[in-house]
């Protein structure tokens, strides 16, 4: 299933954890649409907008990558489908 996927990183602050998701994201030619981001008492946490139209790479792929980097971080990475996302979070 391709398509937007949500990404969402939460963990302790630390150099280096913008760059690793991104060349995740980049080495699997999965383009960032929107990105927001914040540190909330040394608790870091982002989300992303991404498409995955172009990548070549499953989003199971795609996760298992993102818990590999996740796990070098000392970090919870997630990514799922934008429909998954929005039927789990709708009112």
């Amino acid at each position: 299933m391709k398509g937007k996927i949500i990404i969402t990183v939460i963990g302790t602050d630390k150099v280096g954890i913008t760059a690793k998701v991104t060349t995740v994201l980049a080495e699997n030619q999965i383009n960032i649409l929107d990105i927001n981001q914040t540190i909330m008492q040394e608790i870091f946490t982002m989300i992303m907008i991404c498409d995955m139209e172009k990548s070549l790479i499953s989003l199971e792929e795609l996760q298992q990558k993102l818990n590999i980097a996740g796990e070098e971080l000392g970090m919870k990475i997630q990514a799922q489908h934008e429909d998954i996302f929005t039927y789990m979070h709708r009112i």
